[in-house]
């Protein structure tokens, strides 16, 4: 019973990915503000949602969509992440993401959730963790995610104005991956959401 909450609750805080690479990014955040206003799918607290009107954003900026060369990693053996609780889901290095941004060359890695991807609906989620040097000042300290899909080839395209925050940064009940330190980008990215201001 236990795990099936767990992946119920991956499933409910990664509700976005569905549609998500077919919406704009003003579409995403206008989606993120009706469900964080909802009381059936918001993952804030009584208190706070009573008061909510909506999630503090940097403005949209095409800079930060980035079109990246997606490389998969084979015979990745499963690991324990950490998270803000005791708890150590399994994830799956699935590959790498080389892109340029600010004529820097990147990587990010991208993970698989093994329980997750065991539901029909999720067997092709893929789980994109980043911090960045925002972290801390305008964006929440423990770094932000993306929810991606495995794309058809070997393009896939990152928007980082889709990128929103882990649900402990609203409420403490939630256990929440911690970002790999390989996954620390040294850049600010002034896409996504903000920090948030009680």
């Amino acid at each position: 019973m236990k795990n099936l909450f767990l992946i119920l609750l991956l499933v409910t805080s990664s509700v976005y990915a569905q549609d998500k690479n077919k919406q704009s990014s003003l579409e995403y955040q206008q989606q993120l503000n009706i469900e964080f206003a909802d009381s059936l799918k918001s993952p804030l607290t009584e208190e706070d949602r009573s008061h909510f009107k909506a999630l503090e954003f940097f403005s949209i900026d095409k800079k930060y969509i980035v079109e990246a060369v997606l490389i998969r990693t084979k015979k990745e053996k499963t690991f324990q992440m950490k998270t803000s609780t005791d708890r150590t889901p399994l994830y799956k290095k699935y590959g790498e993401l080389h892109f340029t941004l600010e004529g820097k060359e990147m990587k990010l890695n991208v993970y698989q959730n093994i329980d997750l991807i065991k539901l029909q609906d999720y067997k092709d989620y893929l789980f994109l963790p980043f911090s960045d040097l925002t972290n801390g000042k305008e964006s929440y300290i423990g770094g932000r995610y993306i929810d991606m899909r495995i794309p058809q080839g070997h393009k896939v395209t990152i928007d980082f104005n889709k990128a929103y925050n882990p649900y402990c940064a609203y409420n403490y009940e939630y256990s929440c991956p911690i970002v790999p330190l390989e996954n620390d980008l040294n850049i600010e990215i002034k896409a996504g959401v903000k920090k948030f201001h009680d």
